[in-house]
């Protein structure tokens, strides 16, 4: 089977390009190559499975192809917010919320040792993360639920009144779980940093090298417009842009955030703004707004209702216009927040292209007729550890090795069906206009 693809993405800067030295491009592919693995996209995903493939097969030889520069999608374009659990799983026994937490604690720990073994210089915060609850009824489920898993151990705590206040002076927050053990990471610091260790470790990286076409069978054909690499094994790596591959074209949604940076602040300064010691902050809305803090205070803050999302048709990964409207949109929901910083300048906009499935549960898992297809995509929206995590976890499918995945929800998940286009794209603005929520499926955790 030969697939046609459209891989361009767009370039809007992010507040992370715009803080971050990318240093010298890889060359792009200008021949044809063989390799034992050939993998698509060139963030978390990509660069985690590639690292960890190397590592545990050096013997074997893997490219990974990326369209522009790496860390360019979505991995260079969040909120940096660094989150437990698995976005669209509610777990309700205490057996199955230690089990997602200890495997979500397992990727940022070891997000951490790599920072601290070969990149020290990557900017990652680590003191708390908040979901603020806007709503009482909301909010007193909230508590109970946390009280309940404080008591089985896990590190999250209910906060309310002053002590809330002291931390995020949030305008009509009623509580807020804070989960001192996430924080903000600087993604494209880490991209970079993980790029260095592939290589180091004999993985070939070619940059600036979309894909075009691919030819699948036992052994697989990825073409770009200088050359080509066969390989037995393929990885997509492409997550909200793997559509656009010519797969997964009716389980994965490319759903398109718009976020925006202020000018740095001192952290003093925001304090009295309203933003006190945590790294980050989510609401409880189905669209929801979130935000985090780096260390030289600049706020960055995304999301908070249907405007700043956007589905563009025929699932494009382009901005078809420059996106003034969701900006202020954004903006203004940021100021509504937090009033006292309505007039702290913006430095930076930009959009993210994050994959998001039916019931928001990512899958990772193996296809293909031969069952040489690898691929993790749907992270929506919690992409920074579950991308990671998602290296560690394709390359135990990688050596057929199924048995430390098989009891976690996103292990070959079956992803729920998404029309076609016209009607994609009228259910989606149908939906999010009428309700104000986001078209979704309502699993519970198996």
């Amino acid at each position: 089977m030969i697939r046609t693809t459209s891989l361009d993405l767009d370039d809007n800067a992010s507040l992370w390009a715009a803080t971050c030295e990318p240093g010298p491009a890889s060359p792009p592919l200008m021949t044809e190559r063989t390799a034992d693995v050939v993998i698509v996209g060139g963030g978390f995903t990509g660069l985690s499975t590639a690292i960890a493939i190397a590592r545990r097969f050096p013997d074997r030889g893997v490219v990974v192809l990326e369209a522009k520069r790496v860390g360019n999608g979505a991995s260079g374009r969040n909120g940096g917010m660094a989150l437990h659990w698995v976005n669209g799983v509610d777990a309700t026994s205490e057996e199955r919320c230690k089990r997602l937490y200890a495997v979500t604690t397992g990727a940022i720990e070891k997000m951490r040792s790599t920072i601290a073994e070969h990149a020290p210089h990557v900017r990652f915060r680590q003191d708390g993360c908040l979901e603020v609850y806007t709503d009482a009824k909301r909010a007193e489920e909230a508590q109970q639920k946390t009280e309940k898993m404080a008591k089985w151990g896990l590190p999250v705590r209910w906060l309310a009144g002053e002590e809330l206040r002291k931390v995020c002076d949030a305008e009509g927050a009623v509580g807020a779980v804070l989960d001192p053990t996430t924080g903000q990471l600087h993604g494209l610091d880490y991209v970079l940093a993980l790029k260095g260790l592939a290589i180091s470790l004999g993985v070939t990286i070619h940059e600036e090298s979309p894909v075009r076409s691919i030819e699948e069978g036992r052994t697989h054909v990825v073409r770009t417009d200088g050359g080509s690499v066969r390989a037995p094994t393929l990885v997509l790596a492409t997550n909200g842009y793997t559509p656009r591959l010519g797969y997964l074209a009716d389980r994965v949604f490319p759903l398109h955030s718009h976020a925006i940076a202020t000018a740095p602040l001192p952290l003093e300064r925001w304090k009295e703004l309203g933003w006190g010691a945590i790294a980050g902050f989510t609401d409880d809305l189905d669209r929801i707004a979130y935000a985090t803090m780096t260390a030289d205070g600049r706020l960055l803050f995304g999301g908070g209702g249907n405007a700043a999302y956007s589905y563009y048709y025929g699932g494009r990964t382009s901005r078809p216009d420059d996106g003034a409207a969701a900006f202020a949109f954004v903006h203004d929901v940021l100021k509504r927040y937090f009033p006292k910083a309505a007039d702290v300048p913006l430095a930076q906009r930009w959009t993210g292209t994050l994959g998001v499935t039916m019931s928001r549960v990512c899958s990772m898992g193996v296809a293909g007729e031969h069952r040489n297809v690898l691929y993790a995509v749907g992270y929506s929206g919690h992409g920074v550890v579950l991308a990671n995590l998602a290296g560690d976890v394709l390359c135990d499918l990688y050596a057929d090795h199924h048995d430390p995945w098989k009891d976690l929800p996103f292990y070959e998940r079956r992803m729920g069906w998404i029309p076609p286009e016209p009607a994609r794209w009228l259910g989606y603005q149908v939906m999010t206009r009428l309700t104000g929520k986001s078209p979704r499926t309502y699993e519970v955790d198996r």
